[in-house]
Parts: C-alpha cells; structure tokens; sequence
C-alpha cells in the first residue's frame, strides 16, 4: 500500500492520519523522529484491521 497522511504519535505508537480520512494504526522498524506531525507519505501493507506494518516513512 502507498497513503499519504499526517504523522502523528500517542502512548500507543503512531498513526496516520490519512488525507482520504481515517487512520491507520503503525507497526514501524524505525522511529521517524523527524517527521512526527507532518504530512508523509508511507509504503507498506495491512496487517490487520487499520495495522499498517511499515516498510518506509518519506516526506510528502
């Protein structure tokens, strides 16, 4: 899957906040400090009901 969206973290881990709407809930290998709430575009594949694992975070 390719989204774009709005970074965000909480206690739980991250999520996107997609343009389309909704969020997604990220599994991630890396923690993407730098683009914590700002618009990314994300590369991976569903895992679960609104689980993305995460295979690349890059600046949308």
């Amino acid at each position: 899957m390719d989204e774009t969206g709005r970074l965000l973290r909480d206690a739980a881990g991250f999520l996107l906040q997609r343009d389309g709407g909704g969020a997604y809930r990220l599994v991630l290998l890396r923690v993407p400090v730098d683009h914590v709430e700002k618009r990314v575009r994300i590369k991976g594949w569903h895992i679960g009901d609104d689980i993305v694992e995460v295979e690349g975070v890059a600046a949308a």
